[in-house]
């Protein structure tokens, strides 16, 4: 067998050699002075080389100099232009930084939340990765809060955003979907749909929760916010009672994986309500089969079925008094002289 030629046999030298340049210059960073300004400490400037190098550091120190003097409106738009005009340096990401924090003293909380994301979109691998996600969740929390940012140069306050909130929720969600911020978002996104009255994204927002983190901390208030969303749905027994069902499924659920949670009672108490509401959505369409339709086969069904539903409450037992009304009605005999709430029928006096 021939020997592979001498050039192949140093490939993984070259490969490991190749490696070591890029972490070099992965592990640039930045360091900043009084006295030196602003230098590169542990790699090399990336793709900045002569004229070009030195007039994004002098931008890069022209900033810091305002920022330190206090012209904060100055420094950040002198470090985005930074950051636009030299993206493929180490300077860009630090400079998108602290900008954005720039704006955020500023309260110019749009500004702030987009330098940040051109941060983990464009630089995924910036050591400041962890501490950006945390700084985006804040400011989608403050203006879910109600906060109000300002704009024209931020010097007016702006109007509430929640909507604004709502997606800002959903960019830190995409952008660190295994972080301990991932569930909050999500829970965060469906308070805000709730606050705009969509229930629907809001249980979609909580069902995506259960679905992909089951084991964060967050997942048995989960369910019990599931159960109250689809709850809030609920129209009444003359209308369909999908949402009810549902409601009924997620109360019973929590009950089932949760039973020390101190929220229980709170999850019977709803549970109770919805049973109640689906019992008395059986006997309004067995009332409909017996009273207008002389069905008695579907009212004595549904009768039933209002009494399973609910086996210990008073809309089972009108259900009992009414099966008896059936069974009489169907053999052809007078009916009970008992009212569908148990008590004897009140004799009506006629004045002439």
């Amino acid at each position: 067998m021939s020997k592979p030629p001498v050039s192949l046999l140093r490939l993984p030298a070259l490969f490991s050699l190749v490696f070591c340049l890029i972490a070099g210059v992965a592990r640039a960073d930045l360091v900043w002075t009084a006295q030196t300004g602003w230098r590169i400490e542990g790699g090399i400037a990336t793709g900045m080389t002569g004229a070009e190098g030195r007039s994004a550091l002098d931008l890069m120190n022209k900033a810091r100099s305002s920022e330190e003097s206090g012209s904060i409106a100055s420094a950040a738009k002198t470090y985005e232009k930074v950051a636009k005009r030299y993206g493929n340096s180490v300077y860009a990401p630090e400079a998108l930084y602290r900008a954005a924090k720039l704006r955020l003293v500023r309260k110019q909380y749009d500004s702030a939340f987009g330098d940040f994301q051109t941060v983990v979109s464009r630089y995924p691998n910036t050591k400041r990765f962890n501490e950006i996600i945390g700084e985006q969740y804040r400011i989608a929390s403050a203006l879910l809060d109600g906060a109000r940012g300002r704009v024209f140069w931020g010097l007016l306050p702006g109007f509430q955003s929640r909507e604004k909130a709502v997606g800002f929720f959903e960019a830190v969600l995409g952008n660190a979907p295994y972080s301990d911020y991932a569930p909050l978002a999500l829970m965060n996104i469906a308070r805000g749909h709730q606050m705009l009255h969509n229930t629907d994204e809001a249980i979609d927002a909580l069902d995506r929760m259960i679905n992909t983190y089951q084991q964060s901390l967050l997942t048995a208030d989960t369910y019990l916010k599931l159960a109250q969303a689809h709850a809030s749905l609920v129209n009444g027994p003359y209308y369909d009672q999908a949402s009810t069902r549902d409601a009924v499924t997620y109360f019973e659920d929590f009950m089932i994986l949760f039973p020390n949670d101190p929220n229980v009672a709170t999850a019977e108490k709803g549970l109770g309500s919805m049973k109640k509401v689906l019992a008395e959505s059986k006997m309004k369409m067995a009332d409909f089969y017996f009273y207008h339709r002389d069905n008695y086969v579907a009212a004595k069904v549904l009768y039933n079925e209002a009494i399973t539903v609910y086996p210990e409450s008073e809309v089972a037992a009108r259900a009992k008094l009414m099966l008896a009304d059936v069974e009489a009605k169907a053999a052809g005999k007078p009916l009970p002289t008992t009212s569908p709430g148990g008590a004897p029928k009140k004799k009506r006096f006629w004045l002439f």
